[in-house]
Parts: structure tokens; sequence; C-alpha cells
């Protein structure tokens, strides 16, 4: 992959993941992160998988980021933008299932 690419791949990956590894590793210890997204086989949902991938990908230095890591943050983006178009359409987003589930991949639409 070319380093021009990668460097976009990581920006925009930055900009999809606005929580710290430790909020989001934090997060996905609670009931509401393991009670969302979708379970094949009723086992840890997509989203809540991808959230820990997604923290050890903050704790990974740029040098060491392999191909495998670059596709996964490109996914992560493409996910988070795709769910902020949806919208919540509820008023008590704070609560809501489709914020819980931007969270389990690392972006939470009410931190500021």
């Amino acid at each position: 992959m070319a380093e021009g690419d990668a460097d976009t791949i990581r920006r925009d990956f930055g900009e999809a993941v606005n929580m710290t590894a430790g909020e989001l590793e934090k997060w996905l210890a609670t009931e509401e992160s393991r009670e969302v997204g979708q379970k094949d086989g009723g086992g840890e949902s997509t989203g809540h998988e991808s959230g820990r991938r997604i923290v050890e990908l903050l704790r990974t230095k740029k040098a060491d980021l392999t191909d495998d890591d670059l596709a996964h943050m490109r996914k992560v983006h493409g996910y988070v933008q795709r769910h902020l178009a949806q919208g919540s359409g509820k008023s008590y987003v704070e609560t809501s299932k489709w914020r819980y589930s931007l969270m389990n991949w690392g972006h939470d639409p009410l931190k500021k």
C-alpha cells in the first residue's frame, strides 16, 4: 500500500474514532456495549469485536501498522460515516442503540 494511501487512512480513522483507547476499553466492558450490534451465532457482536481491535490499533505505533490494520481502519471509517449519515432519528440519543453501536466502533456522537 502506498504511504500516501496509508496517511489518508490513518487521518480518516483519526477523524472517525473520537474516543481514546482507555475510554473505549471502559465502554466495551459495559453491559450496554455488549447488548447492541449484529451477532453471528449469539456471541460477540461485530461492533464489539471491532472495538477491541480499535483499542489495539490506537495503541499501535504508526510504523508498526500492517496492511490488515489499515484495512480495518478503513472499515471503521466507512462504518462510522454510514452510521452517522443515518442519524439516530430519536430525541433521546444519549441512551439510544444508535449511539451505543457507534461507540462500539470508537465514535461517541455526543463527545465534543
